[in-house]
């Protein structure tokens, strides 16, 4: 250790400071405040879940309550408003504190709500990386990505500014969290952080022109039933370079979705069964860590999940316990899905 640049003792250059409490700003504050505020929350009768390390669950006969801490920021809820509210008289008295009442506003994320629904959206995070890009004032188009692009004489030259594609592309990812539909275009952008070329800024501009003509939509969310169904696909051997294939899936709780991911898949694919089969296990994986976690929230779906696929070969693959000749070469941790059918879980 040596002492910080603008505070240097001249006298003693040996002399270092040690800290008695964690600085907020400092890259260990973060680990530092999740535990004294973990360590507050076991004291009332919290549980950590086991699936998430940010939630905590509190339950008490027919009292529930859940709390969800991201850093400093930290949202409540629960089915009974008294137990709520001295939780959080509690929390005061042993931290400093600011409360905002019902949620509107978390993390980047608006919440409004109503008698019947509950609408999840970032326009103004979306309008901020439009600002942050300089295409405020764009021009919208109707698709975040072209099939057949039609790119520059200069497409293959590096782009000469590669920290600010960076940037957007990385501010793109998190406003994923409520517009699946640029999932896939997000992904195949986040493929070119190391190399970005000019042809590759060129698509992000197209995205960001398509954010500007849907800046509004978000995730609506209504009463539904409990029923867990997920759909999975992939694109067999779609990027030209590597021919990788894309894994693909959506997982619905009755009507709503609350899961969603687009991400190539780390080997190639020999076959379109094989690319679907790997998909299917990525979310046959995604469904069963979801089960847990609504375990945690006193959720037990009515059914058993279920799972779409629409490739019957994969499908015969998942229920079939021999090993067709085709299918040796697949890692084991693949035949995960066919555990599950077999399970019924």
């Amino acid at each position: 250790m040596i002492q910080p640049p603008g505070f240097e003792l001249s006298t003693n250059a040996q002399s270092i400071y040690k800290l008695h409490n964690a600085l907020y700003g400092l890259k260990q504050a973060p680990r530092a405040w999740y535990s004294t505020f973990s360590c507050f929350l076991l004291s009332q009768g919290f549980k950590n879940s086991k699936c998430d390390s940010s939630g905590f669950i509190k339950k008490t006969g027919s009292i529930f309550l859940a709390l969800l801490v991201y850093v400093d920021d930290i949202l409540v809820t629960g089915n009974a408003a008294h137990h709520i509210q001295d939780l959080v008289t509690q929390m005061h008295q042993a931290f400093s504190m600011k409360e905002l009442r019902s949620i509107s506003y978390f993390l980047g994320i608006s919440v409004a709500t109503s008698s019947s629904t509950t609408v999840l959206s970032q326009k103004k995070y979306a309008q901020d990386i439009l600002t942050k890009a300089g295409m405020l004032d764009c021009k919208a188009c109707s698709s975040p990505i072209s099939a057949k692009p039609g790119l520059p004489p200069n497409s293959n030259l590096p782009f000469d500014n590669p920290s600010v594609y960076r940037s957007i592309v990385g501010a793109l990812q998190y406003l994923t969290i409520t517009r699946p539909d640029l999932s896939f275009a997000v992904n195949q952008l986040c493929q070119h952080m190391h190399n970005s070329t000019v042809g590759h800024y060129v698509g992000v501009k197209r995205l960001l022109r398509f954010i500007k003509g849907t800046i509004s939509p978000g995730l609506t969310y209504t009463p539904s039933s409990f029923d867990l169904h997920a759909y999975s696909d992939s694109n067999w051997a779609g990027d030209a370079i590597d021919r990788k294939s894309t894994t693909s899936y959506c997982v619905f709780l009755g009507s709503n979705l609350i899961s969603w991911s687009s991400k190539k898949q780390a080997t190639v694919s020999r076959s379109s069964t094989e690319a679907k089969y790997r998909s299917l296990a990525h979310t046959a994986a995604e469904l069963a860590w979801i089960g847990m976690l609504l375990q945690d929230f006193c959720i037990v779906p009515p059914t058993v999940p279920l799972l779409y696929c629409d490739n019957v070969s994969a499908i015969a693959l998942a229920s079939n316990p021999v090993f067709p000749s085709k299918s040796k070469h697949i890692e084991v941790d693949c035949h995960f899905v066919r555990d599950q059918v077999l399970a019924n879980a």
